[in-house]
């Protein structure tokens, strides 16, 4: 039976040459699971495989849309299942990759056939974000859909305006389109959880913080301004940069800021992971162990 290894773990945790090891051993090529990898115009506050990396092993859905481009978890999820039915053509595993949570469960377990949104719903309510505010449509959610009201973040913009999307589109609640039912899947998946010391991780990522900003992150964030609207970029490290170029914080503020909002995704990230009772977990530094690992799991020699 094919095979499907995911590694995933928290923001910073070290997948990337982990990844890289797993990904050379066995011959195969890395389908990326980061949502915001995917856009080309943020590779470095996104953290992206560079060049170099992705030169020691294929990637897929690295830098392949516009941060003006829309993309969903539902996109995804038909994209990787065409992807792996012609990898598995050629190989008997094939290896995901990245933090993303939606995405990761798009695949494993599917997602909801949601309608997609026609352009003139998405440009009404994007209109409507912008000149009534988060509250008002917040609101509107509560008496047009309030059991996904009681349970929706509603601090996120994103996802309150995609089920009054779902609500004014086909008259019909965002949770009447919900089952949460897994859908069956024709290969194995053998998932892995890496993790480290929360202090660790942390450092970690604090440390990253300072390197993207070394490595251009403000100009990176001033170069897709002009998007700052889109969904791409409604995302950790960019919303604290436009608020400095904004001229509402200092740089070291703001890097603070980066720095604090990330260990919080982390969180957010674990806590999300610990709920699935098919991750094994390890350290990244144990890398011979994850190899042997996924060798028994997946009963093929490595190459």
């Amino acid at each position: 039976m094919k095979s499907l290894i995911v590694i995933t773990g928290p923001t910073g945790v070290g997948k990337t040459e982990l990844c890289l090891g797993v990904a050379n051993t066995f011959r195969i090529p890395i389908i990326n699971a980061d949502s915001r990898q995917i856009y080309r115009e943020i590779p470095i506050g996104t953290a992206a495989p560079t060049a170099e990396e992705q030169a020691q092993a294929k990637h897929y859905f690295v830098g392949t849309l516009s941060v003006s481009d829309y993309y969903s978890a539902s996109n995804y999820e038909q994209d990787v299942l065409r992807l792996l039915d012609r990898l598995f053509a050629d190989s008997d595993v094939a290896l995901l990759s990245g933090g993303s949570m939606m995405y990761i469960d798009a695949v494993c377990k599917g997602i909801d056939d949601i309608p997609t949104i026609r352009d003139d719903i998405r440009r009404t309510m994007k209109e409507r974000l912008a000149t009534e505010g988060l509250p008002a449509l917040v609101d509107e959610l509560r008496r047009l859909d309030p059991e996904h009201w009681a349970i929706v973040d509603r601090n996120n913009p994103r996802r309150v305006v995609h089920a009054l999307e779902i609500c004014h589109q086909t008259g019909r609640t965002y949770t009447s389109f919900r089952t949460n039912k897994a859908k069956p899947r024709p290969f194995r998946i053998i998932k892995i959880g890496l993790t480290r010391p929360r202090e660790e991780l942390y450092r970690r990522i604090n440390n990253r913080v300072v390197r993207m900003v070394d490595n251009g992150l403000v100009d990176e964030a001033l170069s897709v301004l002009p998007f700052r609207g889109t969904n791409a970029l409604n995302t950790v490290g960019y919303k604290e940069m436009f608020e400095y170029l904004d001229g509402l914080t200092t740089l070291d503020e703001t890097i603070l800021h980066i720095q604090s909002n990330t260990r919080r995704y982390a969180r957010k990230q674990l806590t999300w992971y610990k709920r699935d009772s098919d991750m094994k977990w390890f350290s990244p530094e144990n890398i011979e162990e994850i190899l042997n690992y996924i060798t028994a799991s997946v009963q093929i020699p490595t190459k």
